[in-house]
């Protein structure tokens, strides 16, 4: 018996009407794919500045290689991601992916009790943070697996000189920044320009390994 699919009707020309499920190993599989199909389209655009494609395919693989060279984390190793949206996002995600490590997701709001329950209990060894929530993740960061701390501000990725006077004016004038102590942190443009330099191999990623951990403070 033969099942009518109406919707069928509806798909463009370009769009299959089945999926095959094993033409992509991973996840990572399926942005390199897109990387290399669309890669002068945009991707995505914040405050006025666009990132495309081959930006997103650039920049994570330096950040990948930044993981895996400099912080010599192994694969399956966790890294959380405590940010809004921001250009840094993208770049962060698919940069932990090709590394072959696990993204942690973290919400911004929470309190320093959440955020280390969370971190202890997924074992992050590396997180990047927003500068405006990093003095909650300093409060616990002692009584936590993380090693190394990532630090970024909204305008880091953002074109000059719209990006530098956004970050200014949350210091120096909005004071929307409290203070923080995190010895050896390190910026997430700095960790991109380290990443620049080091090669980033091989990493056999398989449908079984862990891509996410994925949290929920009772509303996801």
């Amino acid at each position: 018996m033969s099942i009518e699919r109406p919707w069928l009707a509806s798909y463009p020309a370009n769009v299959p009407d089945q999926v095959n499920v094993d033409e992509f190993p991973s996840i990572v599989s399926v942005l390199e794919q897109a990387c290399a199909r669309f890669r002068d389209n945009p991707a995505f655009t914040n405050f006025g500045t666009q990132l495309t494609y081959d930006d997103i395919d650039r920049l994570s693989a330096r950040f990948a290689a930044y993981l895996l060279g400099e912080l010599k984390l192994k694969k399956g190793d966790r890294v959380a991601l405590m940010m809004p949206n921001v250009l840094q996002y993208p770049i962060a995600i698919f940069g932990v992916l090709r590394a072959g490590l696990t993204v942690v997701n973290t919400n911004p709001m929470y309190t320093p009790r959440e955020l280390k329950h969370q971190l202890r209990d997924s074992g992050a060894k590396a997180i990047v943070v927003m500068e405006m929530f990093a003095h909650v993740l300093a409060e616990v960061i002692a009584d936590t697996p993380v090693q190394q701390v990532v630090t970024t501000c909204i305008g880091d990725l953002l074109s000059f000189p719209k990006g530098a006077v956004m970050n200014f004016v949350l210091r120096h004038v909005k004071k929307a920044i409290p203070e923080y102590n995190l010895p050896g942190a390190i910026n997430f443009r700095r960790a991109l320009e380290i990443g620049e330099g080091l090669p980033l191999p091989q990493v056999d990623i398989r449908p079984e390994d862990v891509a996410f951990l994925q949290y929920t403070g009772g509303t996801t």
